[in-house]
């Protein structure tokens, strides 16, 4: 291969890594749209004169590197090339790399134009557009074009270094994963079968929905054949994603044991809270590498993503050199961090953030940073399906070949639906209001009282039946209101443009929040609703709710090479492909369980009713059902309820019957420490109950091998409210898929009864009950989705 073919880079990232200096800056600076930027560019275009050429490609190959982009605009009459910026606010508080940055865009974009138009010189320009007020500023310098030249080779050498270490590296990983060997002697039984199934994904190009129980090893089962994929059919990225944060424990631990990792360290080093599910225990390998193999150190790098909250090493301060002193010259810090990093490779939470002290750098923008180069990415879900998600954002911008897992991907349906739906509450703009600039007066003002005209024109009482909040689902948009908040969003961005000092956060957190509002309104349809909750006087909350992600999610699919979304729980498939957009050539696989039904007894209690209505009366059965069970084996178990008001009035009735049985409940709103000290009184040993919620943080997620959990009382059929939020995207599901029903109670119902039994059987010498509570469970569509392996005793 000629080295002008082996090393490529683009305008922008030449300059992003060879330009930026000086400080990391992220205070709050009103930033145009895409859209705006966009329509900036069209619109600086159109001022032109005739002759005015836009969007110029441009490439050339410089000190054997292939260099290409769009310079924004060209005037061959003036001899002129520009580089346009939109903007807000006063150009003033631009900091000095940034307006650096865009001259050597400028100046790299001039260079290959003199270059191949044989130009002797050339004037460069930078356009600044005020999206607010139209107006632009214009710097100009002129340059001959061997100046120009000597720039981006100067440029082209800094990066070239770094291109052919990248370019060996992808050489060594390549032939490292051709050769890459599964760590143990044999596949566990069915683990196989999925591996062969994300294989053939891998190498057609195809989204694979993959149905594999537990204690098959899907972690590993998924990130073998994918990475054995990588050199035989051209991925450059592969990215793991997961739902919580015990998702990325696993993964990590599967790429230890996979020789990613110095030391190849056990799952049992993941630092993983007591009971949650990793990959050393049964529910995944369950061997760790141990006594098979110890692998060679892969040549991989491997990056996990963690939340800016939790990565911060400074809480509180504000991400700016003033502020922060990792932030402070963060950019000369970065290349040998950068390079310190990359040399480590396997770049977990805590690595990461060694690196980062090594060097005094930010973890969490250095983790951004690295994001660019790390071969696999372990993180969660938003950074590839958000609005804004960065993976997605790098694979289009880089051209990547990404394939993705998604793990535990029967929560994506409503992980999705969140980061596609927006609230606005009332009472934030009537606090604010008290306290804002005179300026935005005005605007704030016509905010209220639109609020207050649509509270009127809905005819929500103060409070609904019973105390609870009043609710309506709008038949549309309130356009009133969302031009008001238009107006407002505007009004601020100008202000906090103009007066950076009045940039509160609760300013800012109202900005975004009428950011986020405005732009889902502008792609609303019939994958969303409207709706207004009243929870008293001036106390209402509008709330833009997605309720089909697939309009949005079906161009990250496509933007994937492959994707594989696996489960214990995906059944039935039409489900999920309907609601996350996957494409018609998805392919469905479901790996049978390697569990006997023997080892589990599965009884029906149909004579016991678990709606609203009967509540009360159910709960001296349910009580009954507890404590029979317990002393006809007694030991650890589990009890799930539908809610926290029914879970309460159940642990106080069996209480009072049972005193001398140990039990122990899960309260609204525990953090980490709570929760582990609820697992942790599932002791090898011990003996008592546990009651939890049906799809809360103890109903699937956690591992409870053995002797730590020998049964399950599920109380409920599992479904959502049946209230006028469901109601309605019932009709919508119906009108879209013809499945309204199913697709809004049944199915996510189930999907959370049959995660709940799943924590019984983790292994196959484990032995266990599961007690399924409601006469709708005898129902035969009900029962024809439960686990086929299942031996249920009538």
């Amino acid at each position: 291969m000629s080295e002008a073919l082996r090393h490529r880079v683009a305008v922008r990232t030449l300059c992003d890594f060879t330009a930026r200096e000086g400080d990391l800056d992220h205070r709050f600076t009103p930033a145009p749209s895409a859209e705006e930027g966009i329509a900036g560019h069209a619109e600086v275009a159109r001022r032109r004169g005739e002759g005015y050429e836009r969007e110029v490609p441009l490439s050339g190959v410089i000190e054997g590197l292939a260099v290409s982009g769009r310079a924004d605009g060209h005037d061959p009459v003036a001899n002129c090339l520009e580089e346009v910026k939109t903007h807000r606010g006063s150009l003033a508080r631009m900091a000095d790399n940034q307006r650096a940055l865009h001259w050597a865009q400028a100046k790299a974009y001039g260079a290959l134009l003199c270059a191949e138009r044989n130009l002797p010189d050339i004037t460069l320009a930078l356009v600044y557009l005020d999206i607010a007020s139209g107006r632009e500023t214009r710097l100009e310098q002129h340059f001959d074009a061997a100046e120009l030249s000597a720039f981006l080779a100067q440029q082209c050498r800094r990066f070239l270094a770094w291109a052919e270490q990248e370019a060996n590296h992808r050489e060594r990983r390549d032939a490292a994963l051709r050769e890459l060997a599964f760590p143990h002697a044999d596949f566990r039984p069915g683990q196989r079968d999925l591996a062969e199934g994300v294989y053939k994904a891998a190498a057609t190009g195809r989204c694979l929905l993959a149905q594999a129980p537990t204690g098959i090893g899907k972690t590993l089962g998924t990130l073998f054949p994918l990475l054995v994929a990588m050199p035989r059919h051209g991925l450059d990225r592969l990215a793991f994603l997961t739902m919580k944060t015990p998702g990325r424990a696993l993964a990590l631990a599967a790429l230890r044991q996979l020789g990613a990792a110095p030391g190849a360290e056990t799952g049992a080093e993941t630092g993983a809270s007591p009971g949650v599910e990793t990959s050393a225990a049964p529910d995944d390998d369950g061997r760790g590498p141990g006594p098979d193999r110890e692998p060679d150190r892969l040549p991989l790098r491997v990056l996990e993503l963690t939340a800016r909250e939790k990565a911060c090493e400074y809480p509180g301060r504000a991400c700016h050199g003033e502020a922060c002193p990792l932030a402070a010259g963060f950019y000369d810090r970065l290349p040998a961090a950068r390079q310190a990093a990359v040399d480590r490779g396997w770049l977990d939470r805590e690595t990461l953030r060694r690196v980062a002290g090594e060097h005094g750098v930010c973890p969490y923008y250095l983790g951004q940073e690295l994001a660019r180069w790390s071969d696999v990415v372990v993180g969660d879900v938003n950074h590839w399906f958000d609005a804004n998600a960065l993976l997605h954002g790098l694979a289009k911008a880089n051209r990547w070949r990404v394939g993705l897992l998604v793990d535990e991907a029967h929560n994506l349906v409503e992980r999705a639906r969140g980061m596609y739906s927006a609230e606005l509450d009332q009472r934030r703009l009537a606090r604010l209001r008290r306290a804002a600039p005179p300026a935005l007066a005005r605007p704030l003002g016509r905010l209220v009282r639109q609020w207050q005209t649509l509270v009127k024109e809905a005819g929500l009482a103060e409070a609904g039946e019973k105390g609870r909040p009043a609710y309506r689902v709008l038949d549309d948009l309130p356009g009133g209101m969302v031009g008001a908040l238009q107006g407002a969003a505007s009004a601020i961005t100008d202000t906090l443009g103009e007066h950076p000092e009045h940039a509160s956060p609760e300013l800012q957190e109202l900005l975004f929040e009428a950011l986020a509002f405005t732009r889902l309104a502008e792609s609303f349809g019939d994958h969303s609703l409207c709706d207004l909750v009243r929870h008293g006087r001036g106390r209402a909350v509008l709330g833009l709710r997605n309720l089909v992600p697939a309009d949005f999610l079906a161009l990250r699919f496509r933007a994937a090479h492959g994707a594989v979304l696996f489960s214990a729980t995906l059944a039935p498939p039409g489900y999920h492909r309907d609601l996350l957009g996957l494409p018609e050539e998805t392919v469905w696989q479901s790996v049978a369980s390697p569990f006997a039904a023997e080892q589990l007894e599965v009884r029906l209690r149909t004579d016991i009713s678990t709606r609203l209505r009967d509540r009360e009366a159910s709960l001296a059965p349910i009580v009954a059902e507890l404590a029979g069970q317990y002393r006809h084996r007694p030991g650890n178990y589990l009890a799930f309820f539908s809610s926290f008001a029914y879970l309460e009035r159940a642990r106080s009735a069996f209480a009072e019957a049972h005193p001398s049985i140990p039990a122990w409940s899960q309260v609204r709103g525990m953090g980490e420490p709570e929760r582990d000290a609820f697992l942790a009184r599932f002791s090898s040993g011990g003996a008592g109950i546990g009651f939890a919620v049906l799809g809360g943080a103890f109903a699937e997620g956690i591992d409870l091998p053995g002797e730590r959990l020998i049964g399950a009382f599920i109380a409920t059929l599992g479904l959502p409210p049946f209230d006028d939020f469901n109601e309605a995207l019932k009709a919508r599901l119906q009108a879209r898929f013809g499945c309204g029903d199913d697709y809004a109670y049944r199915v996510p119902g189930l999907i959370k009864v049959v995660q709940a039994a799943g924590r019984v059987i983790r292994g196959p010498e484990d032995r266990g009950t599961v007690v399924l509570m409601d006469d709708r469970f005898a129902r035969r569509e009900v029962r024809t989705r439960l686990p086929e392996w299942w031996r249920i005793a009538d």
